[in-house]
């Protein structure tokens, strides 16, 4: 039997590595398909049994199925963790994953909006609760960075509006603390005075602090169907997405003389490298910037 282990190994992730609830999804995923394949295709039935060449199999029927490298190469780092798992519990004899190249990723730039797009976006009414409450979700946003998970996951009490400052959790269970700016304090002063409570049932207790207009946590949905609808009332024509905010934060920072290391620790980037991608955006910024400017161009 296949699947006994594979409910082991998301035990696993969940429980002793604490990883975030879209991060098991991805996992089970990618390893529902991996264990149908060897179970269907390989007619395995117990994971000692089962080989390099059972990988190589299914990467290339993902392969012919057109999925992108990208989506590979995620999958052989779940795979590999899998078989890491087997290996580590003494299910398995073997490592079945060594030696599985994983292929390169076409690098993509992150979409930015210019600030003149940032700043229409921002510019939206705040007549009534809800819109109270989108220009206070798109100005903490904005002026944090956050991923739009970590965004409505915020409780109440992890603002410190006094003391400038914003406290969250972010992917494996890292908390950081971002700063605050003046703008973004006291659009979210005026939600919570003005608005908040206006959409939170009355009894109820409550702690998130962006809800929606039933007074209930707002979704990952929700802010994306928020979102859109923002950017296509005032105007803006560019694919947007809750991350194009986030990724606006990192280059408007870097290109404005932030240092690396500090947009890595506001961003919650493990490693570096991650935050890196944002300095070919800028770099490609200062060369637009020298070919429309410079006469010898």
């Amino acid at each position: 039997m296949l699947k006994p282990a594979f409910d082991d190994f998301f035990h696993y992730l969940l429980v002793e590595q604490g990883v975030s609830e879209n991060t098991l999804k991805s996992y089970q995923r990618d390893l529902k398909n991996y264990m149908q394949y060897v179970e269907k295709v390989s007619q395995k039935t117990d994971w000692n049994e089962a080989g390099r060449t059972d990988i190589i199999g299914f990467l290339q029927k993902l392969k012919d199925d057109g999925k992108s490298a990208a989506t590979i190469s995620r999958t052989i780092s779940s795979i590999r963790g899998f078989h890491h798992f087997l290996i580590r519990e003494q299910l398995v004899d073997h490592d079945a994953s060594i030696h599985i190249e994983t292929p390169k990723k076409e690098r993509k730039l992150p979409a930015a909006l210019s600030s003149q797009d940032v700043e229409g976006l921002l510019s939206i009414n705040s007549g009534t609760p809800l819109k109270t409450r989108n220009k206070a979700m798109l100005e903490l946003m904005y002026a944090t960075g956050l991923r739009v998970t970590e965004l409505v996951s915020l409780k109440v009490s992890d603002l410190h509006l006094t003391m400038g400052f914003v406290q969250c959790m972010g992917k494996g269970s890292r908390e950081r603390i971002v700063p605050l700016g003046d703008v973004a304090k006291q659009t979210v002063d005026d939600y919570l005075q003005k608005a908040r409570g206006q959409l939170v049932k009355r009894g109820e207790d409550q702690n998130a602090l962006f809800v929606n207009q039933h007074g209930r946590p707002l979704s990952r949905q929700g802010f994306w169907k928020i979102l859109k609808g923002i950017a296509r009332d005032t105007g803006i024509k560019k694919e947007i997405t809750p991350h194009t905010l986030r990724h606006s934060f990192a280059t408007h920072l870097l290109e404005n003389g932030a240092d690396l290391r500090s947009v890595q620790e506001m961003l919650g980037h493990a490693d570096i490298s991650t935050t890196q991608i944002y300095t070919h955006i800028t770099k490609s910024r200062l060369k637009d910037i020298y070919q429309s400017y410079h006469p010898r161009a």
